[in-house]
Formats: structure tokens, C-alpha cells, sequence
């Protein structure tokens, strides 16, 4: 018989929905992540606001944000699709809030008269760019992912902490969005990255038109003050954002292993170019270029004496091949600034590392957790909805490395939607209890109750 390429014979009939089926039996299992590794009782602690909906709490607002974000939400009006799974909100005991509820929710983190203030003592230094003050639950949120960071990390036993720290541009149209460094309109907020954890440790939401590079210190302290006090290793890997005599002496103060991208200045470039061909170590062969290292004696402005100096890897880049049109200025000369001792090819690698880890962050957060489209002008909405984007983006992970198989622990959000959070689910009651039937010989169904109960299992002594 062949193969009919006709219209298939069933036909769809619209009926009541009883609250009986779902199709996102497995994304409850978010809050079970969020509400056993301790961040929704953070949000309780933490994040308060005044004007907030009598019918929902601050902890429960910020579950539906986040479980809107994991399902693939990426604006605040399609909070509706879950809202009309009755079946799904049976088994979340609880009505999720309307997109109204969670704009005005939004709206509450943003404070005009930090702005103001933030604005005029810009304008008093003759800057127009200037990072404004969190308001109070903005900087409550910050606790949240601190918190979270601190459940996550006592299930393990890492002494290590390599941060990675990067900014990132979010194009946006809104009348408020300022113009930024590629010519376009947007934010440009910075994440501080756990690499070992996979986790978000801190960010700082910015205007588009602030360069990275400025008072890059205050989020360098706040990432490494909120790690867990067991971490024993600190590290941090950046671009030439954080090149700066400030960053640079609290890190050797804090023993802080470094590698910092350097600005390449005239002088710096002058030094490079005179190193001889004999002190230059083949580092890799690209398709078309030739990577070498040396280190060099540099070191720009005053430095305490007491202070140790840190190295300076100079990068020479050599095309293998002259191009069509050489325009004959030769090799291309970078450097990175460190303090770790040991081989510069290895120090380089390590470096190089940071590429694969958070700019993987950015694309993530910024086109499958809803980051990249942002809510509406108001800036301190914006930022609370940039770190809810990060907060789900750490709860993901949790749920990967602690309750799902290792073929899942790479997994993006979207194939944790296919694979876990759309499983199909019939609700019932029976016998007093509520229960959510999934189909044995259901793909990945076994993995999802299995990760249920991993979520809740009693917290390794210390």
C-alpha cells in the first residue's frame, strides 16, 4: 500500500478544558530546583515591594518569571499560554499572575530619583554616561543569585573559582536605550561568570553608552564576595575592560590568580615589535596565521614598590600567507596582563578559555531565556529583568548537573523544553492526593521523576 500524501483524516474538536491534560508536565520540576537549593525563601527574605498584588507574593511572582523564562517566554504577554493550562496550574496549586500583574511588578524595581541623582553627579564630572544605585529590591534580587550560588555550591565539594567577567551589548529600540560603542542603541550590562559551576555569580545592568571599562572594581568586588567561603582557588579571566591600575592591584592584594587582556597602547606595541625573533615560542598554527608568545618587560605609570609586578605576554599574530592586498603593516600584536607564574603558551590557553564560557552565557541568556528583548523603557525593569533572565539561567543549570543524566548536562534551554519541561501529563486526583501521570515509554519521562526526587534530597554534611 502506498504511502497516502493526502491531509491526515483526524480532525480537531475543541472542547472545555477540564484541567485534566497538560503539555508541560515536567516544567514544575524548576520550582522544585528553585524552592529546594533556597532561592524562592530568598526572595521572601529579600525582595520586598510596597505596592505589590494582594493575591501574589514577591516569591511567587518571581517563580512565574522564572518558569515563564525556562518554558521559552520571551515577553511578558506570553505568561497567557501557561496561564491557560488549567492542568499545569493544578499542579502548581496556585494561579500564576497576568501579564499586568507581573508589568507592574517589574515596574517596582526602577527608582527615577536614583536615576536623577545617578545623572547629575555624571553631569557635575562633565559625563554623560553614569551607572545609577540599585534600588532596594534590585539589590535584593542580587542577594537572590548569591544565595542560590551558596544552595548549588554545598551540594559539592570544589575549592576552585575561576570568574569570568564580560560585558554584553542588548540591542533595543525603546526611546530610553542609549548609544553604544557599535554604533546602535541598547544596554550593556556585565556578568561575572562561575566557569567550574556553571553559574552566575553578579551582574551589573548599564546603558549602552557607559564603556565597559568604567569603575569596573565595584562589580569585581561583589563577584568574589559572593562566592561561598569554602572556595580556597580564586581566579579571574577578562578582557581589556578590566585593564586598569585599580583592578589590577586589588586582585595581586587579594592573591587573586589573573589574566586580563591589555590595552595595546603605542608604547606597549613599540615593545613588542622590538622583541627579538629568537625569544618568540610557537604557541598554534591557525589556518591563517601563525600565534607566537614572549614575555616582555612593561609596565605603564607608577607601581608600589612593595608591591610585586605582574607579566606581560606579548601576542604576535602572522598571517601564514600575504593576502590579495597586503597593505604591508605585518603582524598583529596583543598582549595579556597576569600574575600567575608557570609557561605563557599554557597561561595563554587558559586565557583563551574565557571565549567558550561567557560569551556562551550571553547568547544564551539573549536568545533562549528572554534577555535579548526587554520589557519596556523603564531602566530598573530592564535590570530586574536581565537578572531573572540569569537567576533562571542558574536554576537550569542546577537542575542539569544535580538531577539530570550527564548527556543533559550540556543541554541548552530549548532542548530541555523538548526533552523535560513538554512531556505530557494527565492530572488527577485520587485519594487525596494530586497526581501527575506521566506515560512510562514517554522519552526521557524516567529522567523527570528521577530529578524530582534529586531535588529534594537531604543537603552532604559539610
Amino acid at each position: 500500500m502506498g504511502h497516502e500524501q493526502g491531509r491526515l483524516r483526524f480532525e480537531y474538536e475543541l472542547t472545555d478544558d477540564e484541567g485534566s491534560v497538560t503539555s508541560y508536565g515536567g516544567l514544575p520540576v524548576v520550582l522544585d530546583y528553585m524552592r529546594s537549593l533556597g532561592a524562592t525563601a530568598s526572595i521572601g527574605r529579600n525582595v520586598q515591594i510596597a505596592a505589590r498584588s494582594r493575591k501574589h507574593d514577591e516569591p511567587w511572582v518571581v517563580e512565574a518569571l522564572v518558569m515563564l523564562l525556562a518554558a521559552g517566554g520571551d515577553c511578558l504577554d506570553d505568561i497567557e499560554v501557561l496561564r491557560s493550562d488549567r492542568a499545569l496550574q493544578r499542579l502548581l496549586e496556585r494561579e500564576l499572575p497576568s501579564a499586568e500583574t507581573l508589568r507592574k511588578f517589574l515596574y517596582s524595581f526602577h527608582d527615577e530619583t536614583l536615576m536623577a541623582a545617578a545623572q547629575q553627579a555624571a553631569a557635575a564630572k562633565g559625563e554623560k554616561a553614569f551607572v545609577p544605585e540599585e534600588s532596594a529590591p534590585l539589590a535584593g534580587l542580587a542577594q537572590v543569585l548569591t544565595d542560590f550560588v551558596a544552595g548549588v555550591a554545598a551540594r559539592g565539594h570544589g575549592k576552585r573559582a575561576t570568574l569570568d567577567i564580560d560585558a554584553t551589548i542588548q540591542e533595543s529600540h525603546k526611546r530610553e536605550a542609549t548609544e553604544h560603542y557599535q554604533g546602535g542603541r541598547g544596554y550593556q550590562p556585565v556578568t561575572a561568570y562561575w566557569a567550574e559551576q556553571d553559574l552566575v555569580v553578579a551582574d551589573e545592568f548599564r546603558d549602552g553608552n557607559v564603556p565597559a571599562g568604567k569603575e569596573t572594581l565595584r562589580l569585581v568586588k561583589r563577584a568574589f564576595a559572593a562566592l561561598p567561603s569554602s572556595i580556597e582557588d580564586r581566579r579571574l579571566r577578562s578582557d581589556s575592560a578590566m585593564y586598569n591600575a585599580e583592578t589590577i592591584r586589588w586582585l595581586i592584594e587579594e592573591r587573586i590568580a589573573f589574566s586580563i587582556s591589555a590595552d595595546m597602547g603605542k608604547h606597549l606595541r613599540e615593545v613588542c615589535v622590538a622583541v627579538d625573533e629568537s625569544k618568540w615560542e610557537l604557541v598554534e598554527t591557525r589556518a591563517n596565521e601563525q600565534v607566537h608568545v614572549c614575555e616582555v618587560s612593561f609596565f605603564p605609570g607608577n607601581w608600589p614598590k612593595s608591591m610585586s609586578r605582574p607579566r606581560y605576554l606579548a601576542l604576535r599574530m602572522t598571517p601564514t600567507q600575504g593576502g590579495l592586498f597586503d597593505d604591508g603593516r605585518g603582524p598583529k600584536y596583543l598582549a595579556v596582563v597576569t600574575n600567575r607564574d608557570g609557561d605563557a603558551a599554557e597561561i595563554l590557553h587558559w586565557h583563551w578559555e574565557k571565549a567558550g564560557t561567557i560569551e556562551h552565557v550571553h547568547d544564551v541568556i539573549k536568545n533562549e531565556l528572554g534577555a535579548g528583548v526587554l520589557p519596556c523603557g523603564r531602566f530598573g525593569a530592564n535590570a530586574a529583568w536581565f537578572r531573572i533572565a540569569l537567576l533562571t539561567y542558574n536554576v537550569l543549570s542546577a537542575l542539569k548537573s544535580i538531577g539530570l543524566p550527564p548527556d543533559l548536562h550540556d543541554a541548552r534551554p530549548k532542548r530541555l523544553r523538548f526533552a523535560i519541561f513538554t512531556i505530557p501529563a494527565r492530572v488527577v486526583s485520587h485519594a487525596r492526593r494530586l497526581l501527575s501521570c506521566v506515560a512510562r515509554g514517554a522519552q526521557r519521562a524516567v529522567e523527570l521523576t528521577k530529578a524530582r526526587n534529586v531535588a529534594w534530597l537531604p543537603q552532604p554534611a559539610s
